[in-house]
């Protein structure tokens, strides 16, 4: 129930994702759910719910107060075995919240952090912390980079990662006194650390993962996602200006660009560091993005990302 263009849009994901092979629950007002559902066939299992949680809402009192939201319903269906995993276009603080309280973080994980993937040349990277932990420490950019490198490997197939650590400068010295000690403390780490990375190689194929606190995180994720926009429409401006023949040419070249910087074709970011595969998407999610987020937390839950992790994070 959560989202700009909730419930419409979710239960067309739904349903697409479930075209793709996805096993879907619904978690919501039943009645609500029906009725956009029509006569789907096949139609996912309805799980009701009497309660939502708003994006004005206070998370943490919200998730108290409303023990019948449909994300702590939700959430409820992971931890009881019931599920796989859990996708949510609602209140971010109201999911992390949720996840922590009743997945539980995997031994040994210090901060959950939301793991967002972005369509970087070559293969995605995968960016984390992008908005869970705007403060961090050291520490914890160390267990950023073990969970991503082991995301990566789990849900996009790379052999061995390659994870670098944001900062303003390739060199070992540069950046905040956070990003100093946590270079030195990456180097020693099991994982592929390939040092300092700056925020222009995410538009080149450097790095599989990319660590940073969550502030820094989501304001770089946000930024590259409206500078793709505006070149988009640059290029478009550019093709009204091309004879009407030239643009029936140039047209599907555009649509495959279009979808492949579109960050609704990956979906949303992992919560990583809970038991449980959480995928919280963009609020504006339409069902492309609700489609796609499904098929990651099924990913997620098909290949054990939370049991590689906890064994990745005790053998450090």
């Amino acid at each position: 129930m959560g989202g700009d263009n909730a419930p419409l849009e979710t239960v067309a994901g739904a349903l697409e994702a479930i075209g793709d092979g996805v096993d879907v629950l619904l978690v919501g007002p039943s009645d609500v759910l029906t009725k956009r559902l029509g006569n789907a066939d096949p139609a996912p299992v309805i799980v009701p719910a009497s309660e939502t949680i708003g994006m004005g809402d206070d998370p943490a009192r919200a998730v108290r107060e409303k023990p019948d939201s449909s994300v702590a319903v939700a959430t409820r269906l992971v931890a009881d075995g019931r599920a796989g995993g859990i996708v949510s276009a609602g209140s971010t603080g109201a999911v992390m919240t949720t996840a922590v309280l009743t997945l539980k973080r995997i031994p040994g994980v210090l901060r959950p952090a939301i793991a967002s993937i972005w369509p970087t040349p070559g293969s995605p990277t995968i960016i984390l912390d992008s908005g869970a932990n705007p403060e961090v420490k050291p520490e914890h950019l160390v267990q950023f980079g073990v969970m991503g490198s082991v995301a990566s490997s789990a849900i996009l197939g790379v052999g061995r990662p390659r994870v670098g650590l944001l900062s303003i400068g390739e060199e070992a010295g540069k950046g905040r006194l956070l990003e100093r000690e946590a270079h030195a403390r990456l180097s020693d780490t099991p994982i592929d650390f390939i040092g300092n990375v700056e925020g222009r190689d995410v538009a080149e194929d450097v790095a599989d993962v990319i660590v940073t606190d969550g502030f820094t995180g989501n304001v770089f994720l946000k930024t590259a996602e409206g500078i793709a926009r505006m070149v988009s429409r640059y290029v478009l401006e550019a093709m009204s200006r091309l004879d009407a023949d030239l643009q029936a040419d140039v047209l599907p070249l555009m649509a495959e660009m279009r979808d492949r910087i579109d960050w609704e074709t990956y979906g949303g970011g992992h919560l990583l560091g809970v038991n449980g595969a959480v995928v919280i998407t963009h609020g504006s999610s339409t069902r492309k993005s609700i489609r796609s987020s499904l098929g990651m937390a099924a990913t997620a839950a098909d290949h054990d990302l939370v049991g590689k992790i906890e064994t990745s994070l005790a053998e450090l």
